[in-house]
């Protein structure tokens, strides 16, 4: 395949080199040979390795942990690529990092999504494709295009193929994800309900009741990111106690920080899956009940039509 205008180039940063090397097979093309790799002092350098003059460049990189050294692997191939005379640079980030940092969260806080965006868009980025973004209004912080995949397909397609829908209800784990449930529910057309927390502090939550009855159902928790995973083990507990059968949970990004892997291990989870948006680590990978759906033939497809400059958003239709 080609660009409507020059050729493809995928380069990959460090974040996520399975899964850029899986979008490159699906689309047939080989990663643009490139180095990027740290000084003794930390610093990051990298050298583009072939030519990409008058190329329509795609730099796939998740700015997940260790997020500032991914960030600024994707700003120093940006520049780069820029000063390589790449025709158009789009940015592939499968996670958005700094994402939840999306509003003021009190006097003399910082909005930490849009200096990120204002970054990313000063190194020369063209364009920005991302994934399940935690607000979808971020993609208001940047001045360019930007847009914003859903992995809903990938996992409406895995609940068909896995459940019985007649006896599934999906269930947003707190009120701010009633939008994102509901759309799951409306395209496999089950009953929807919702977990209403309290949180008293940050990576902490408190379940206090299930709005709605989900006693003798196989329960679906939906949601965009996953961190320590004290929400949905506490959602999990709650739905059981409910008379939920069992309950499962479709999560676009495994952040699963710290001990979050084996706390989903033990908890009354059947099982927890996400995307490879980012990189699983060794601990996710032996979690008997996580698993990992693959994006990169969504991304691949989306890449390609941007590149033949056809519709993106017609995926989801």
């Amino acid at each position: 395949m080609a660009a409507k205008n020059g050729s493809i180039k995928l380069v990959a940063g460090n974040s996520n080199p399975a899964l850029a090397q899986e979008i490159a097979n699906w689309l047939h093309l080989p990663l643009t040979k490139a180095t990027v790799r740290r000084f003794a002092d930390m610093e990051i350098f990298v050298e583009i390795q072939e030519n990409v003059r008058g190329s329509d460049a795609f730099i796939i990189q998740s700015t997940s942990y260790p997020a500032n050294d991914h960030l600024m692997e994707l700003l120093i191939i940006t520049d780069a690529l820029r000063r390589s005379s790449a025709r158009r640079i789009t940015a592939v980030i499968p996670y958005f990092g700094y994402a939840r940092q999306d509003r003021k969260v009190g006097s003399r806080a910082p909005i930490s999504a849009k200096l990120v965006a204002n970054m990313i868009t000063q190194a020369g980025i063209d364009r920005v494709m991302t994934l399940d973004l935690h607000a979808g209004q971020i993609q208001g912080f940047f001045d360019i295009p930007t847009d914003n995949l859903f992995a809903s397909p990938v996992m409406v397609r895995d609940i068909k193929e896995r459940f019985d829908l007649s006896n599934v209800m999906v269930v947003s784990p707190d009120v701010g994800g009633v939008v994102r449930a509901r759309g799951l529910a409306k395209r496999i057309n089950t009953p929807l309900a919702i977990i209403d927390k309290r949180r008293e502090r940050a990576g902490e939550s408190e379940v206090m009741n299930v709005i709605g009855d989900c006693a003798g159902f196989t329960c679906i928790l939906i949601d965009d990111i996953v961190d320590s995973g004290g929400t949905l083990v506490n959602a999990a507990d709650a739905l059981i106690a409910n008379g939920a059968k069992e309950v499962y949970a479709y999560i676009s990004h495994g952040v699963l920080s710290g001990g979050a892997a084996a706390r989903i291990a033990s908890s009354k989870l059947k099982e927890l899956v996400i995307t490879d948006s980012i990189l699983p680590t060794d601990a996710v990978n032996k979690a008997a009940n996580i698993r990992t759906l693959s994006i990169a033939p969504l991304i691949a497809e989306a890449i390609s039509r941007t590149a033949a400059e056809e519709s993106v958003s017609s995926l989801f239709d």
